[in-house]
């Protein structure tokens, strides 16, 4: 009997001791669910007006409650009294060993929730990325799926895209596109000039985007149709050639000049842009004249297109 009392009163002792911490502990449990519960709602809000990808959403809710719920249990059992030290220290070499493991992954994981959260593309867009072309597919946690024009399917880890350069074809509405069409000199120059016209009248053009570029003898040329033909070209770039300067009284009010000519040119001089220049500026014509010190036509032709 005196055993049985012995222990009632250790109880006792114990009830007297921790039911305060207890319920301290149970009322930060409520009160910590409650105020987690606040957070994710709040964040889900947010994500929502930021437009972040749908897919993304839930997954970051689950994680973040996760994580918020470990830590408040954490911290009531500490509260009621327990040791926690060896808890979470088996805890974190716990997940020291899973990240290693999932190193490759969670790398890829980390890329999927960048490439969501900052959108630098999107499922339709035309991307360049890692070697590869193609359209977006889907855009998945840890790969992105392209569908090539050949309909190839490639996949892509997110890590090295959301990381590596990346070439976006569909960010702008219009896009420049160089095409090359060589014109002989016995060729008829108003069959040409035909041809063009009823190009641009078969598609969707803007007439104040077509720019006129000759280079060399091309050069000369492209002098010859501005005077030739004012009315079809916005701009005229001339590359290195002259022309008869006698004739520019012809050209385009409205229409932009810009020519180019390499310093270290030893086939056509320098004078034979300028003076085409200085005439254009006694017509009071819209012209630049840039000069660069490059002796290979390629590093020319470069040079004027990123100028353009």
């Amino acid at each position: 009997m005196d055993d049985v009392n012995g222990y009632a009163e250790q109880a006792l002792e114990l009830v007297k001791a921790y039911a305060p911490k207890a319920l301290m502990a149970l009322v930060v449990l409520i009160l910590g669910l409650w105020v987690i519960g606040m957070i994710t709602k709040a964040m889900v809000r947010v994500m929502r007006k930021r437009e972040v990808d749908p897919s993304l959403i839930p997954f970051l809710k689950g994680l973040t409650s996760t994580l918020l719920k470990v830590m408040l249990v954490i911290s009531v059992i500490q509260m009621v009294g327990v040791e926690t030290t060896s808890f979470i220290a088996v805890l974190g070499a716990a997940g020291l060993a899973v990240g290693m493991a999932l190193s490759g992954t969670l790398q890829n994981f980390a890329g999927g929730v960048m490439i969501l959260v900052f959108k630098p593309y999107k499922v339709g867009d035309f991307i360049e990325a890692q070697g590869h072309s193609g359209t977006v597919n889907s855009i998945q946690i840890f790969n992105t799926v392209l569908k090539t024009p050949d309909n190839k399917t490639v996949i892509l880890p997110n890590a090295p895209v959301s990381t590596g350069a990346l070439v976006n074809y569909s960010t702008e509405a219009q896009r420049r596109v160089d095409l090359a069409f060589g014109i002989g000199y016995g060729d008829d120059i108003d069959k040409a000039r035909s041809v063009l016209d009823e190009v641009i009248a078969a598609n969707r053009i803007d007439k104040s985007r077509i720019y006129l570029i000759g280079y060399s003898r091309g050069a000369f040329g492209a002098w010859a149709m501005a005077s030739q033909f004012p009315d079809t070209f916005a701009a005229v770039v001339p590359i290195a050639g002259g022309g008869t300067r006698h004739y520019l009284n012809r050209t385009n009010e409205n229409a932009a000049f810009w020519a180019f000519h390499s310093t270290d040119d030893d086939v056509i001089p320098l004078s034979d842009t300028v003076v085409m220049v200085q005439r254009l500026k006694e017509l009071d014509r819209n012209v630049r004249l840039a000069m660069a010190h490059a002796t290979d036509k390629q590093q020319i032709i470069d040079v004027t297109l990123l100028g353009l």
